[in-house]
Order: C-alpha cells, then sequence, then structure tokens
C-alpha cells in the first residue's frame, strides 16, 4: 500500500529542498561549484591572507597583528613542527584562550599537514589525560598558567614536544613583559608546574626563522581537525572534521552573509570574539568565515567579565558580535556597556544554546540590532542551519525562536522513531546530510554507526519541526545530556566522578532549568554514611571536572533512586 498523498507532497518537498526559495536573494541554493576550488583549509586561507595581506586581522589586549604577519608566524610554527618530526596526519594539541598565538598554531598545525586537537584550557589533568590519550596527540601548545595542569596529565600519553607560551609573548616587548610580570607575580595565575624538555615561545619563534617549510598538501578528504565532544552519548569523542567538512561550513556561512559586511569600510571592519577559539561554534565562525571579508578579529580572553571586556572594547566600534544567551545576559547587566555607541553594529549571531526571548528582546532594544539564531553541532563543523540574514532590512531579523533555514547543499529532516520521514510541522529526531557532515568518530567505528548512515544522514539527537518555510525549530533533546552555557555536559561524566568518592552509594545527574544558563546541574547522592556534606561533593568535583561541569544544586536521599528492570538509573523520574 502507497503513502498517503500528502505524506508523499512532504516527501517531493523535502527532496526538492523547497526552502531554499525563502533564502535571501543572492544567496545561493548549493555551494558545490565554490566548495570544488579548495583542497583545504591552508589553500582558503593562503587566498584570504592573498587579499588581505596588509590589513590588522588579530587584535588582543589592544595589539595587533596582519594577516602577512600571522601567515609568515604559522609558516615559521609549521616548519618547527616539521622539524621535529612531525608529520603529516599527526595530532598536535592546543591548550589555550583567545590570544594572537591560537591562530599562529591553528594554521601552522595544518600547515605542517597535521590535525589539531582543541582541548579547553580549563580542563581538569583528568579530562585532559583522557583527550590527549584518545588523540594520541605528539605535541601540545599550552598557555603557562595551565602547565601544572599539563605536568599532571602528561604521563602515559604520546606527547613529544611542548612548546609553553605566556599571554603576553606576541604583545610586544614592553607591554607583553609587564602583562607577563602582572599575571605571574601580581595576580598569581601561574601555579608552578614542571615540564622537562619543553620550549618557550620565543625560543621556538626564534628556531623557527632559521627553517625552511616543507609545503604539506592536504586533500580534501584528509583530517584537519579532531573536534572533542560527546556526541550524543558516553564519554568524549574526536569527531573527524576533514578539510572538506571545515571549508565546506566556512563557505556555507560566507554564501549566507554574501558581500553585505564588504560594504563596511574593510579597514575599519570589526568583528568581537568572545567565545573561546576551541569551541566549534567559534572556531568556525569567528576566526575561519571572518577572514574573507578582512576584517579586525578582536580575541577576548576571558568574556565572562564583562566590566574587563567593555575596557578592552572602549575605543571599538564594532560591526560584528557573536555570542551566547549567558553572555548576551551577562553584558546587558553592564551599565557601561548599554551606554556605548552601537552605530556600527550590523551582525549579531547567537549559537550554542536557545536565546531567551527576554534577553534578544532586551539587546534588541539597548543596541538597536536583533540576535540571529543559527543551529550546529560539533559533528557538523557545526553550523547546520541559519537565521535570516539582510543588513540592510534588520525587520526580517526578528527574534523568532526558530534556528533559521538549512544551510546551502544541506538536507535536514525530521525522522519518527519508527525510522519513517515525519510530515512538516511535525516532531522527530532532526537529521542532516551535507558536506559539512564528520567523517565519524576517531577509532569509535560502532558509535559513528550508531549516529552515521551509510547514505549520509546524520542523527543529532534533537527533536526538530519545520514549518511550511523551511525554518526549523528545536523542541527538545532526545538523550540526558544537559546544556550548560552551550557547552555539553554529560551525566555518565559526572555520576563516575561523584560515585568515585568513598561515601557515596549511588547517583544520577540531571539539568534542572536556569533563567541566565539554560541549564544547571544537579546531583541526586544516596550517601554511604550520614556525615556526607556537600561541601565535600563539591570539592571532589572541583579536583575532577571543569567548572561548568560541577553540580550547582547536590540533593541528598535516603531511599534508593528509581530504576528501571535492568537497575539502570531512571534519569527522566528524576527530572
Amino acid at each position: 500500500m502507497g503513502l498517503p498523498a500528502e505524506e508523499q507532497d512532504h516527501i517531493r518537498l523535502l527532496e526538492e529542498r523547497f526552502w531554499v526559495k525563502s533564502y535571501r536573494p543572492g544567496v545561493p541554493a548549493t555551494i558545490d561549484d565554490e566548495l570544488a576550488k579548495w583542497s583545504s583549509v591552508v589553500e582558503l586561507f593562503a587566498a584570504d591572507v592573498d587579499k588581505h595581506r596588509g590589513r590588522t586581522g588579530f587584535v588582543s589586549m589592544g595589539t595587533g597583528i596582519t594577516y602577512g604577519e600571522l601567515y609568515e608566524r604559522a609558516a615559521g610554527f609549521a616548519a618547527w613542527l616539521q622539524s621535529r618530526g612531525v608529520k603529516h596526519g599527526d595530532r598536535v594539541a592546543i591548550m589555550m584562550p583567545n590570544c594572537l598565538q591560537y591562530p599562529v598554531v591553528l594554521f601552522g598545525t595544518l600547515m605542517a599537514g597535521a590535525v589539531v586537537v582543541n582541548v579547553n584550557p580549563l580542563y581538569t589533568a583528568r579530562e585532559l589525560k583522557h583527550q590527549l590519550r584518545d588523540s594520541g596527540a605528539v605535541a601540545i601548545v599550552v598557555l603557562e598558567m595551565f602547565g601544572h595542569t599539563l605536568q599532571e596529565a602528561l604521563a602515559d600519553t604520546q606527547v613529544r614536544h611542548i612548546v609553553v607560551t605566556a599571554l603576553g609573548d606576541m604583545l610586544g616587548t614592553l607591554k607583553g613583559f609587564a602583562i607577563t610580570m602582572a599575571i605571574r607575580h601580581v595576580q598569581k595565575l601561574v601555579p608552578r608546574y614542571r615540564l622537562p624538555g619543553h620550549t618557550r615561545w620565543k625560543a621556538m619563534m626564534k628556531q623557527a626563522r632559521r627553517l625552511a617549510l616543507e609545503p604539506a598538501e592536504s586533500k580534501p578528504d584528509d583530517l584537519a581537525f579532531l573536534q572533542y565532544t560527546g556526541g550524543t552519548t558516553g564519554v568524549a569523542k574526536g569527531a573527524m572534521l576533514t578539510h572538506r567538512n571545515i571549508v565546506a561550513n566556512i563557505v556555507q556561512g560566507r554564501a549566507w552573509i554574501g558581500d553585505q559586511l564588504a560594504k563596511q569600510d574593510p579597514n575599519s571592519l570589526t568583528n568581537v570574539t568572545l567565545l573561546p577559539l576551541y569551541h566549534i561554534f567559534s572556531l568556525t565562525a569567528n576566526l575561519l568565515t571572518f577572514t574573507g571579508a578582512g576584517g579586525r578579529n578582536i580575541l577576548i580572553a576571558n568574556p565572562r567579565d564583562p566590566e574587563r571586556v567593555q575596557m578592552l572594547l572602549r575605543k571599538e566600534n564594532f560591526h560584528g558580535f557573536c555570542g551566547i544567551n549567558t553572555l548576551f545576559a551577562g553584558f546587558l547587566e553592564n551599565e557601561k556597556f548599554c551606554k556605548r555607541d552601537f552605530s556600527n553594529l550590523r551582525m549579531v549571531i547567537a549559537g550554542g544554546m536557545a536565546t531567551h526571548r527576554s534577553i534578544a528582546e532586551r539587546w534588541e532594544k539597548v543596541t538597536g540590532r536583533p540576535i540571529v539564531e543559527g543551529y550546529g553541532l560539533t559533528e557538523c563543523s557545526p553550523v547546520v542551519c541559519i537565521g535570516y540574514i539582510d543588513l540592510e532590512r534588520p525587520e526580517m531579523m526578528r527574534y523568532t525562536g526558530k534556528v533559521g533555514f538549512p544551510a546551502p547543499s544541506t538536507e535536514v529532516r525530521m525522522r519518527r522513531p519508527d525510522g519513517s520521514w515525519c510530515g512538516l510541522g511535525e516532531a522527530g529526531e532532526l537529521c542532516v546530510r551535507g558536506p559539512q557532515v564528520m567523517a565519524g568518530y576517531w577509532q569509535r567505528p560502532e558509535d559513528t554507526a550508531k549516529v552515521l548512515s551509510r547514505d549520509g544522514w546524520l542523527a543529532t539527537g534533537d527533536i526538530g519541526r519545520m514549518d511550511d518555510t523551511g525554518q526549523v525549530e528545536i523542541v527538545d533533546r532526545i538523550k540526558d545530556m544537559i546544556l550548560v552555557s552551550g557547552f555539553n555536559v554529560y551525566p555518565n561524566e559526572i555520576e563516575e566522578v561523584i560515585s568515585s568518592h568513598p561515601k557515596v552509594r549511588e547517583v544520577a545527574a540531571i539539568g534542572v532549568p536556569d533563567p541566565v544558563n539554560g541549564e544547571r546541574v544537579k546531583a541526586v547522592i544516596v550517601p554511604r554514611t550520614g556525615d556526607l556534606t556537600e561541601q565535600e561533593i563539591l570539592a571532589h568535583c572541583r579536583r575532577n571536572l571543569t567548572g561548568y561541569k560541577i553540580p550547582r544544586i547536590v540533593e541528598f536521599r535516603s531511599e534508593e533512586l528509581p530504576k528501571a528492570a535492568t537497575g539502570k538509573v531512571l534519569r527522566r523520574e528524576l527530572k
């Protein structure tokens, strides 16, 4: 018996990618021709540098570096890696916040033909060790204030080469020295560490100036990044993002925006990078996509301090601003920020978590510009959907609570539990297929098979629906993942850490709503003894978990946690 006529119509519409009719005029339905021009991220970046060589590309703490200078230093770092025996396909870890060294190391790693492994610098030694061992990283560049964490994690890894840098290393001789000394001796933010055989940044760059780079020709299907995520289940896994994946998402982003930013004065075009570049959203949206416009990218190392950020931006009249709900909320509470000049602001992009309507409305009232939402995930490099962007008609960009349309060359469908495709307006698991979808999880074929079909459809674990214009709305998440300020938090990891405490009998971690952070982590614990305290649990977590993973609520129970017949704790009942 055939499908009902209405369902056949829905399938036909989806196959025809009907949403492209809703694109802004000039946005292409596909990026296939443009994607075919580039074999690697390095090749695309080199073309950007050729166009903008003399312009300031990145700024940190008031000090800028031109695109040409960045390229030369990145090539030097690449040559240094090669001189140390780092080969094509080897993994190089980066453990730094937003600073000038970051793009140098990132592009230098790719120029050497190696694979970038981004590391959250706030990781505990346990978390860092897992990522280094799983990736097989042979080299790492680390900011000195995190050297002690690396020291604890280094044993039983393949890391052979360590470069240690200070925040002031690329900020000029006098200014850089003053900032480094203040961080070390006034703020005392650099704990003692011992990393035998490590190389200091300045010494490495001095050596690099005497070396010649042997060009490493990366192909589209070669790995560019191992970007770690919990995926839809379990411990952190490395999403294998190829050069083609990353270039596709860059080209998709540039095609969506078009030449709208180019109409601004390219010599003053400025974007603010608040989100950490080790996060896939910031990496693609801020670092890689924006270089095509040839503007200045202001790198903010610590976006959680609105007062400090406001001071760094006090002389800037920026055009672009990317953030997440929690950051927007924080800046709206800062009186000086709200009174600044927003006359140049043109484009505000939100991702990483849902933007609350109250925040979006307050932001537009203060700045005069709407927040444009998008949707993505690490496994998609990350952008899947983007909200309508028409800088000449901001009224077309009003907040809707939806995450926009599938990007060019991207297919999005919702799937029912029985595996059939949903109709328009019907909620189901959001599945995506396109050139930005990962090659799979690093050395985890079984996990890959669970989410990636043979014909290229990635199951995201999110529940969504699509309206009759093609806009997508995210309804809920299938799995028990907790989303804290745009970061994925996985209950299994938290439960494993807490259950290792000798006074804990059993534990379940769940997410509860939070008006600012989206969700907060709650730990429900059945103790072994009656003297277990919340303070003990939190101290234990601080030793083993990054800050955003630490429970904000700890509840003790005397009775057993609710379980299924198999013995699995039913987190949903606790919620």
